[in-house]
């Protein structure tokens, strides 16, 4: 999956599932921001999904990293992920 930062107009972001990429209003910060990452890419990997469900999974699951004090502080990314061939 690829995501591209830029400025949207009147949305969040966007996910165009046959490409495989994501879009992020790049003036988005914070919790927000860490949302719109997941509700896009529960689009990408859920497409059969409608549009409340995302909207409730993107939004509990936010908040579960977000109350565990889940926050970007880096790029690094040195310890691989379970399985990052999806």
């Amino acid at each position: 999956m690829k995501i591209v930062y830029k400025k949207l107009r009147g949305l969040y972001g966007q996910a165009h599932l046959g490409e495989g990429t994501i879009e992020i209003d790049s003036r988005i910060k914070g919790k927000k921001l860490l949302e719109i990452l997941i509700h896009e890419s529960l689009h990408i990997y859920l497409p059969k999904k409608d549009e409340a469900f995302i909207v409730k999974l993107s939004v509990n699951l936010c908040n579960i990293l977000w109350n565990e004090q889940y926050r970007q502080v880096d790029n690094s990314n040195l310890t691989p992920m379970q399985d990052d061939s999806f």
